[in-house]
């Protein structure tokens, strides 16, 4: 996917927050947050996604540690659905 389409998917207040499912091309689907840090915007320059898996969502929210997330590269999603 490009930046523009994953940007435009979690964009959406609704969204930013709230836990997606990202299918990816070569690999199981994660499902987690977005979280923008202070690289955000070198890393969506890259289309590279900062991602903070659903298992560590409750310890994010309580420490904003940036070791709990993973950096995807958007270029290997083929979709992002939400949480059911």
């Amino acid at each position: 996917m490009t930046t523009d389409q994953i940007e435009k998917y979690i964009d959406t207040k609704a969204r930013k927050e709230s836990p997606v499912s990202i299918h990816f091309k070569d690999r199981q689907t994660v499902t987690g947050i977005f979280i923008q840090l202070a690289d955000f915007s070198e890393l969506k320059s890259k289309n590279l996604w900062r991602v903070v898996n659903s298992k560590n969502i409750a310890e994010w929210n309580k420490s904003h540690d940036h070791n709990l997330s993973r950096i995807f590269n958007g270029m290997s999603f083929t979709r992002l659905t939400e949480e059911k």
